[in-house]
């Protein structure tokens, strides 16, 4: 540090400055150590007011110069007491001045700490009339030990050599720059791949809002199915307060506190909960700021043993999705029916818009189609719900699906519901749209091989969605409430991704609830109960399958909104089962084709058996009677089932 020159109180120079000049020594020569000459040199040329510690202390609080207007703000935010403001100054001083660290090592000896000891503070103090146990308490009562500001090195020392010094990130925030913490980032020094969404204009306006109303020392959840969303809107309540976010994950390092008054941030704690987990809001030693945590939709948060009230980022109405995807280069007439058919939100349509430009420059296409946001949605969806579910990639067109016309229709009907299902209440009754959820339920019945699950592929490929079979095995777990945790990490994944979800031989999951005889029969009951309220709160499409819908409680079939029976194909069905499954690779004539569906009972799926079967026996030549007797024969065993004798003759018997 240089040496001020003379001037007026208000162009005073920095504390530390003013310390150094009160500590030097009182002659010095020129045989004196280097380090006692630059303490002898910060005394030169200083009003007569900074040799009067208490006075300096007045002027410095009063005016303090631009050096240090940072350390000033940090003690009139964190109301330090004379003794912990000398600490600050002297330990700010240590680690951004070489020079500075030297003559304390030299001011300390023998020990020579190159940071401030509380005896250093003490002897200081003394020039205020302090005793070295009211210097002493001061420090160690005080708020910046408490929060973390300072930090107290005591080991193998008395409490009068102990030392103190500043964590590393304030001493940067301190001198002008960021600092970093581990597990904490600010939101406008995001990485671009981290960099939050653009939220829709409501839910601008409803952020601020939530900003208006939040106050000192409150706190709120933010919840939303993807991480993003729920930074970005926490994001958008800290901007309404004129503040930073601040997102932290884990436990708040010791320090943070001061450091997010430096950088005018809110803290945002970032973690997502299993259903019925509660977790306490880490504190913040003194602080009085308001506090956000950006979370999934599962689990509750408490503050001070109370309940933290939450608020849910809804997804943007119609017209403002498509307002979304206008602004990712999407064509107006395309964000229309994409905004339509889909209720996205900010981040997956950033999401997935960046994916369907990706393969619209690798086929060459001039535009943007929906069908490359249906193959974006896709391919980005492979690791969308983890291992708790399987994606079936393929689309299935109406060729393949071979079904009564009045199931077609349904089918059909309930493509349209899933369609509309975005604000299909908003020009309804009170009652109707009372409590409504666009989310859409459907049970699809029937036995094996009648087409179920090919229903679902046509129906989600008709939407233009991916769609995912829920694996069982993933989700289900013995321990108690792991089931419930997957299901809700499953349900969220699905609703943000915006997905059919497809549970296979669903009565596995949401079979009837049974009397309660043990403890095994009160947990599988719980589990239950916890599917019938989740999936009605779900806001996404759901589809499952059984082979009866017998064994199903009454309480979850009412909660449906489509149920669908999937009936044994009639002969004029078979027939066409078996063109759609042999197409141009047999020699049968129409009297053979005719044969088959009259006399031979399967559903599709048993036919496709037969047809993949019969063309290995055939040697990948085209497939005659011989060979699809053959095959046929086999999959009647396989069902332990005697094969009409009718079809033991040859085609012309």
């Amino acid at each position: 540090m240089n040496a001020v020159s003379p001037g007026t109180e208000a162009l005073a120079p920095p504390l530390a400055a003013r310390l150094f000049a009160l500590l030097s020594p009182a002659r010095v020569d020129a045989d004196a150590a280097a380090e006692a000459q630059w303490l002898a040199a910060q005394a030169e040329g200083l009003p007569a007011a900074c040799f009067d510690l208490s006075r300096a202390l007045t002027l410095w609080q009063a005016a303090p110069p631009v050096q240090d207007e940072a350390l000033h703000r940090l003690a009139e935010a964190l109301s330090l007491n004379s003794s912990e403001r000398i600490a600050l100054a002297l330990c700010h001083a240590a680690d951004t001045d070489v020079v500075a660290g030297r003559a304390l090592a030299w001011l300390q000896a023998p020990q020579r700490d190159v940071y401030p000891t509380l005896g250093l503070i003490a002897c200081l103090d003394a020039q205020r009339g302090l005793s070295a146990m009211q210097s002493l308490a001061a420090l160690l009562d005080g708020h910046a030990l408490a929060c973390g500001l300072l930090q107290l090195d005591t080991q193998g020392r008395a409490l009068p050599d102990a030392r103190l010094r500043l964590p590393t990130p304030l001493v940067l925030a301190l001198s002008g720059g960021q600092g970093r913490w581990p597990g904490v980032t600010l939101a406008k020094h995001a990485a671009p791949a981290s960099a939050l969404p653009v939220l829709a204009p409501s839910i601008l306006a409803q952020c601020e809002r939530h900003a208006d109303v939040l106050q000192a020392g409150t706190a709120m959840v933010v919840r939303s199915g993807h991480p993003r969303e729920a930074r970005a809107a926490c994001a958008a309540i800290a901007d309404g307060l004129g503040m930073h976010a601040a997102f932290i994950e884990g436990d708040p390092p010791t320090g943070l506190l001061p450091w997010l008054l430096l950088q005018d941030a809110l803290p945002v704690w970032v973690a997502e909960l299993s259903p019925g987990e509660r977790r306490r809001l880490p504190s913040l030693p003194g602080s009085k700021l308001p506090m956000l945590v950006a979370s999934g939709p599962e689990g509750s948060w408490e503050k001070d043993g109370e309940a933290i009230s939450a608020w849910h980022v809804p997804v943007p109405p119609q017209s403002e999705r498509a307002g979304l995807w206008l602004a990712c280069d999407v064509e107006a007439a395309t964000a229309d029916q994409l905004s339509l058919r889909h209720r996205h939100a900010s981040a997956r349509i950033e999401e997935l818009a960046r994916a369907a430009h990706a393969l619209r420059h690798g086929d060459g296409s001039k535009d943007l189609g929906i069908a490359h946001v249906a193959r974006a949605a896709r391919a980005a969806g492979q690791g969308a719900l983890g291992s708790l579910a399987q994606l079936l990639p393929e689309d299935i067109g109406d060729e393949a699906m071979v079904l009564p016309e009045a199931l077609h229709r349904e089918l059909q009907a309930l493509a349209e519901r899933c369609r509309r299902r975005d604000g299909l209440a908003d020009s309804l009754g009170p009652a109707a749209r009372t409590r409504y959820r666009p989310g859409v339920r459907a049970l699809l019945v029937g036995a094996s091989g009648t087409g179920k699950t090919l229903a679902c592929g046509w129906l989600a490929t008709q939407l233009g969605m991916p769609l995912y079979r829920v694996d069982l095995a993933s989700v289900s777990s013995k321990y108690i409430g792991e089931t419930e945790k997957n299901l809700g990490e499953l349900f969220a994944r699905a609703e943000h991704a915006e997905v059919v979800l497809l549970f296979d031989e669903a009565d596995a999951m949401f079979g009837k609830r049974t009397d309660v005889k043990d403890s095994n029969d009160r947990f599988a009951n719980q589990q239950t109960n916890y599917l019938l309220q989740r999936i009605e709160a779900f806001d996404g499409i759901v589809l499952l399958t059984s082979n009866s819908r017998a064994r199903f409680d009454s309480a979850f079939t009412r909660r449906l909104d489509s149920i669908l029976e999937f009936p044994n194909p009639a002969p004029e069905e078979r027939r066409a089962l078996w063109l759609a499954h042999l197409g141009d690779a047999h020699a049968l004539d129409a009297a053979a084709i005719n044969r088959l569906a009259v006399a031979c009972d399967l559903a599709g799926g048993h036919i496709r058996n037969v047809t993949l079967a019969a063309r290995a026996i055939s040697h990948n030549e085209a497939i005659g009677w011989v060979s699809l007797i053959q095959a046929t024969a086999a999959e009647y065993r396989k069902l332990g089932k005697q094969m009409p004798a009718v079809l033991s003759v040859g085609p012309g018997g």
